[in-house]
């Protein structure tokens, strides 16, 4: 009898000490670290909560969460917009259709390097394709990574275009799904299209939005690799992430890079708990 009670615990053992050693322990520490004055060669000094007074009184860390904030709205809002509009496009279950879904969907298996890199070129403020095309059209050259006031959206225009593809494939799935009976009660009330997406589709397919939309929040809080390849957080793209990895392999700040991880942590948990506080409710589960 004990030994069947505990053989649940013995299966998922492994996973939950891998997870509490690459997880739980890295955050612990984490916390511990944010109350200390250490630069990796000396001994750690306790120091309080003294990193996180010169985060809060240092205007870098307000104007670094402004942007990290203005690239998750953008990534995730562009991003499911439009794979939702190529979702409601390619729903149909056909040859061509599937033949689309697949090219859309292979940006996200690429390397986000290989994309970064193939972006850089694209956007070169010199020899780029984007204004190489500007310049046919006879329009003024933009420059895509070297104006700040342009910078963070290029940044945004990449990681649109590598996710998109895969949101669209969840919407499908989820737009597949929907009863067409409710479709066709709909046509015999003479309802129209957009009564009708409103009214039917975004109310069907609301748990996958909701979770889309989460994932997306989350990810887009925890970009890195676009900012460290692209632009090395120049010219107002310094994202929270990449600040974290400044003062932490750059400078050797590594109470202070920690005790931006916790803010950031803080940040992303509360963001989800208010997401599903507000959301959750409104998701009609079938």
């Amino acid at each position: 009898m004990i030994r069947k009670k505990s053989l649940p615990y013995v299966m998922i053992a492994p996973s939950m000490i891998i997870f509490a050693v690459f997880m739980i322990y890295p955050i612990i520490y984490m916390v511990y670290l944010s109350f200390y004055k250490w630069n990796l060669l000396s001994a750690k000094e306790f120091i309080g909560i003294k990193n996180y007074i010169s985060m809060f009184q240092n205007p870098e860390f307000f104007q670094v969460l402004s942007t990290t904030v203005k690239f998750m709205a953008g990534t995730v809002s562009g991003s499911i917009i439009l794979a939702l509009l190529l979702a409601l496009y390619l729903k149909s279950n056909t040859k061509i259709n599937r033949i689309l879904q697949s090219i859309i969907f292979t940006p996200y298996i690429v390397s986000l390097v290989s994309i970064a890199f193939i972006f850089m070129w694209m956007m070169d403020g010199d020899l780029g394709l984007f204004n190489y095309i500007l310049g046919l059209l006879h329009l003024p050259e933009v420059r895509w990574l070297e104006d700040p006031k342009v910078a963070i959206y290029s940044l945004v225009l990449v990681n649109i275009w590598k996710g998109a593809g895969y949101y669209t494939i969840i919407f499908i799935s989820a737009l597949q799904s929907i009863p067409t009976y409710l479709y066709e009660a709909a046509k015999l009330d003479k309802t129209s299209k957009i009564k009708t997406f409103f009214r039917i589709t975004l109310p069907m397919i609301s748990p996958t939005l909701f979770f889309v939309t989460l994932t997306g929040i989350i990810s887009g809080l925890k970009v890195f690799e676009t900012i460290n390849i692209m632009t090395g957080g120049a010219n107002s793209t310094n994202t929270l992430v990449y600040n974290i990895y400044e003062y932490g392999f750059f400078f050797y700040k590594i109470g202070y890079a920690s005790a931006l991880g916790v803010v950031l942590m803080v940040i992303i948990g509360v963001m989800t708990l208010l997401y599903f506080k507000v959301l959750s409710k409104k998701v009609y589960y079938r």
